[in-house]
């Protein structure tokens, strides 16, 4: 299934951009208000997911990423076009 394994590629760039450990992140997991993240950290995670997947996130779809959840869902439309 593409989400679970989008989840775990997701959670590996979250670790390495926000220097965490991944064992409490989730899909409801929200970048700003669980984890701190401030608009350079989310610049750096929407540019780890498109380096990581090899895809381009526009900015509006990069607008709407607030939890991984979302990162999952806009990762999976792209790859699934």
């Amino acid at each position: 299934m593409a989400t679970e394994n989008t989840f775990e590629l997701v959670k590996e760039v979250v670790m390495d951009v926000l220097k965490i450990d991944g064992d409490e992140l989730t899909m409801e997991t929200r970048f700003i208000e669980d984890l701190k993240a401030d608009s350079m950290d989310q610049f750096f995670l929407i540019d780890g997911f498109c380096e990581k997947f090899d895809i381009n996130i526009d900015d509006e779809a990069a607008r709407s990423i607030q939890t991984i959840g979302d990162a999952v869902k806009a990762i999976d439309e792209v790859i699934e076009k």
